[in-house]
Formats: structure tokens, sequence, C-alpha cells
């Protein structure tokens, strides 16, 4: 597996979930979207609206579910999600929708591999003071659950974000991008990170967390 597969496999939960508004079986009114940890700009607007704004629901799946769409929303080049997408369905963490034809997260089995393989097959430590995305228990997601005052968060490097915290490397270049426009992924990106990065109670309280918002999706 490469970092790009879990960003492209979360960002496929989302859009199901976005799914799930647009076919009116639920409220996108979710806190989820207002957590962010960084200056809103004209593109950020403009990338948030490119997943909101369809009258019809097939025009969604048309637009955000082929590679060029993938590419805009999560910034991982067409070449690597093509070869994303087939490498996830060869181990059975993505499948192709039978009814719709695009591609599907297979949620139990990546929350399974999150909680109990991520920390092995990435792992991933703190570095240096930097200017970041608040990830892991300081991310917004988290903070009011684990986050102690006083203490040095830790951030994905962002020249445009509020944060200064010791650098924790993403995984995948782009998720800075990519979780500008997407609160969900947002938060479900940090809640993975808390579970790379914490103790065994905090990592279990992450995965908790996170297997609640894949059945709320």
């Amino acid at each position: 597996m490469k970092g790009q597969d879990i960003l492209l496999l979360l960002k496929l939960v989302s859009l199901q979930h976005q799914e799930k508004h647009l076919n009116g079986t639920e409220s996108l009114s979710s806190p989820s979207r207002l957590w962010q940890d960084w200056d809103i700009t004209k593109e950020d607007e403009l990338g948030q609206k490119s997943i909101v704004e369809f009258s019809e629901i097939e025009s969604y799946r048309d637009s955000l579910y082929t590679v060029r769409g993938l590419e805009k929303t999560t910034g991982i080049s067409k070449t690597q999600i093509a070869d994303s997408i087939k490498r996830c369905t060869n181990i059975g963490l993505a499948k192709k929708d039978r009814k719709y034809g695009v591609p599907r997260t297979n949620k139990k089995s990546l929350l399974e591999f999150v909680i109990y393989g991520i920390r092995y097959v990435f792992p991933v430590r703190m570095g240096e003071l930097t200017r970041g995305i608040a990830t892991s228990f300081s991310a917004p997601v988290l903070n009011e659950k684990l986050f102690s005052s006083g203490e040095l968060i830790a951030v994905w490097p962002d020249a445009r974000a509020k944060s200064n915290g010791l650098k924790v490397m993403p995984l995948f270049h782009s998720v800075p991008y990519a979780v500008r426009q997407d609160g969900d992924l947002y938060a479900m990106l940090a809640l993975v990170d808390a579970i790379r990065l914490g103790n065994p109670r905090e990592a279990g309280l992450a995965a908790n967390m996170l297997e609640r918002m894949f059945m709320e999706m």
C-alpha cells in the first residue's frame, strides 16, 4: 500500500456521505464541516462548492468519481488514482458499486487495517517546530477530548495554516490541500494520525470515533 491509498479511500467515504445528502436522506449540518485550521481563500470556496452544487445525484457521480474529479479534490495525480483504485480493489479495500459503477471504499476492511496495521505500515513521529494544520490529538475533532493546554501540538506542514507545532508528515503530500476542501476528510485523517501516534488509550478513543463516523457515513 501507499499513503495516497488511504487518502483516496477516505475521500471516497466522504463522497458517499455527500450522496446521502443529495438523496435527501441526511443533512449536511455535521459539525465536521466547521472544522478548519486555515484561512479560507476563494480557491477553497470554489472547491467546496464543486462538491455540493449539484442539482442531480447523477451529475455528482459523473463529475466527482472520475479520475479527473478525484484529482481535483485530492491533489493525487490521475495516474496515481487509477493505480490506487486498482491496488485497493485487489486487496479488498475498495470495490466497484454494482449499481452505479463508481469506486467505493470497503469501510469495514479499511477500519480494521487502520486500527490494527496502519501504525506499522506507515509509522510516524513528530519533528521540528513548524507552521501547519493541526492533526491528531490537537485537531478540532479530538482536541477537547485529549489535548491539554501547554502541550506542543502536531501539525501537517502548511504555509497557509494558522497553527504552530511539531511537524508530522502526512500520509501523502497533498493532504493539506485535500482537507481544506472537505471537513469530513480532515476529521478522518486527523483520527488516523491519532491512531498512528497515540498510546493504546488515545488510539482506542480515536478508533472508536472513526468507527462512529464510518457508520454515520
